[in-house]
């Protein structure tokens, strides 16, 4: 049978489609997974994407071509149905769902099997071929419950309160900063933010999502509002000039690469919180397994160790080289 999906120098191409899914090369036609700055790029004709993720990819990419389409939804075009799918990673993450010919493809992005209040909840699509990602598929990476990690996070700000200094949390703008707020307990003081982050909260919060209230750290006038702030920048402005304007301050940085002790050492911050938007080893098998795949195509992350452990629970398994999970790229457009 063909494939529904292979691989080309611009990017995961549908042969008959004639269209691209997540392209890092400028094409005519792109299905777009995420607003993430290594999924979703611009210099594309065409977009089609899950319609909750409108907003930010808008903010993100300026004026483009776009089509939206709700969660669920059927099109053909040029004889393939696509159909998009919550895949629980960010506010309006979808999984690819493309039949053709008899068979089912499914695409996964970037995904989260994991609660989150700010996207959609993981659906798994039943298919022949599940493409997925293995950015955390190293058995080490086992997360913790929300109600742990938020309840150590508030710790960590409250005594920083007490001891008058701001809390600053450096995350990735775009996803993670949004989760935070959400999560933490807004009463323990203001919550000031970065100006890459709050055109993506407000973007959220026109997509129904509820944040408590935040201020540009740019316009905050008195400046001892800091000593209770928690202050959620990227981490490029962390170790930068703007972070001087809060004083005294206890640094963390909010990621799955912190189940790593190594990971915060390198980054010289004073703490690290795991936190992540991706599923970790035990939520990608239990997502792999949920699709009754007997294929599976493993795209970005720790290919190899995926692959191997695929192929030795009986699955035909193998690999897509692409220029997904680009962390340095994630963090510049943060």
């Amino acid at each position: 049978m063909s494939e529904l999906v292979v691989q080309r120098p611009e990017g995961l191409y549908c042969p008959p489609g004639d269209f691209y899914i997540d392209p890092w090369r400028p094409v005519d036609r792109a299905v777009i997974t995420h607003a993430h700055a290594d999924h979703a790029r611009t210099g594309h004709g065409h977009y089609l994407a899950a319609a909750p993720g409108e907003g930010v990819l808008r903010q993100r990419l300026g004026q483009i071509t776009l089509q939206p389409l709700a969660y669920g939804e059927r099109l053909v075009h040029q004889g393939v149905e696509i159909s998009l799918h919550p895949a629980g990673h960010v506010l309006g993450s979808a999984q690819v769902r493309l039949a053709h010919g008899g068979q089912v493809w499914v695409a996964s992005g970037d995904y989260k099997v994991a609660p989150d209040p700010t996207c959609a909840p993981f659906e798994p699509q039943r298919c022949d071929v599940f493409i997925t990602e293995s950015t955390f598929g190293l058995p080490i990476y086992r997360w913790r419950s929300d109600a742990e990690l938020f309840a150590e996070i508030d710790a960590w700000w409250q005594t920083n309160a007490e001891l008058g200094r701001a809390s600053l949390l450096a995350c990735y703008s775009f996803g993670k900063a949004q989760r935070i707020l959400a999560g933490v307990n807004a009463a323990i003081g203001p919550i000031v933010v970065h100006g890459a982050v709050e055109p993506l909260n407000q973007a959220y919060r026109a997509a129904g999502v509820a944040l408590p209230a935040t201020q540009l750290a740019t316009e905050v006038t008195d400046r001892t509002l800091f000593k209770r702030a928690l202050v959620l920048c990227p981490p490029s402005a962390a170790a930068s000039t703007w972070a001087r304007r809060f004083g005294e301050i206890g640094t963390a940085f909010a990621s799955g690469w912190m189940q790593l002790r190594g990971a915060r050492r390198r980054g010289g911050y004073d703490r690290g919180f795991v936190l992540s938007d991706h599923a970790d080893w035990p939520g990608l098998h239990r997502a792999i397994g949920a699709t009754g795949a007997q294929r599976v195509i493993v795209t970005h992350g720790s290919i190899p160790v995926m692959v191997r452990y695929l192929a030795e629970q009986g699955l035909q398994a193998g690999a897509f080289q692409t220029e997904y999970g680009d962390e340095a790229l994630e963090t510049e457009a943060a």
